[in-house]
C-alpha cells in the first residue's frame, strides 16, 4: 500500500503550526513541491529551501510567525480527496471557502493550482485540500 503524500505535507504543517514550531522537514516530491509553491505564494510559509541528506531530498520550509500565537488564529489545512475517496469538481462547482478568503487547492490537468487560478482558466478538477 502507498503514501500518501499530501496528507503528510499537511499533517506536519499543521503539527508544526500547533507546536508552534518554526521549521518543517517535507519529502520531496513534484507534488509537494507545488503544494509548497503555492503556500508560499499565498503567504501561509514564509521561506523554502531544498535540502540533500543522504541521497534524499527534503524541502525545508519556514512558517509564518504570527502576531498573536496564543490565540484562536491558525493556519487550519484540511484534506479533501483521499486514496480511498477521490473529490472532483468542474470549475463552476469549486467550492468557496470563506467567501473567497481560504484557498482550494486542486489537481488539474495543467498541474496543482488554486480555486481562483482554476477559475480563471476554466478547468476542474480534483480538490486536494482546503486552506484557511
Amino acid at each position: 500500500m502507498g503514501r500518501d503524500t499530501i496528507a503528510d505535507v499537511i499533517t506536519s504543517i499543521r503539527n508544526a503550526d500547533m507546536n508552534k514550531k518554526g521549521r518543517v522537514r517535507i519529502a520531496s516530491t513534484n507534488i509537494t513541491e507545488n503544494i509548497v509553491k503555492i503556500l508560499l505564494r499565498e503567504g501561509f510559509i514564509e521561506n523554502v529551501r531544498k535540502h540533500r541528506e543522504n541521497n534524499k531530498y527534503f524541502l525545508v520550509s519556514t512558517q509564518q510567525p504570527r502576531r498573536n500565537r496564543k490565540g484562536p488564529y491558525r493556519t487550519i489545512l484540511k484534506r479533501i480527496s483521499r486514496p480511498g475517496l477521490r473529490v472532483y469538481s468542474n470549475y463552476q462547482r469549486i467550492p468557496r471557502i470563506l467567501g473567497g478568503m481560504g484557498i482550494v487547492i486542486l489537481s488539474t490537468s495543467r498541474g496543482i493550482m488554486t480555486d481562483r487560478e482554476a477559475r480563471l482558466e476554466g478547468i476542474g478538477g480534483e480538490v486536494l485540500c482546503y486552506i484557511w
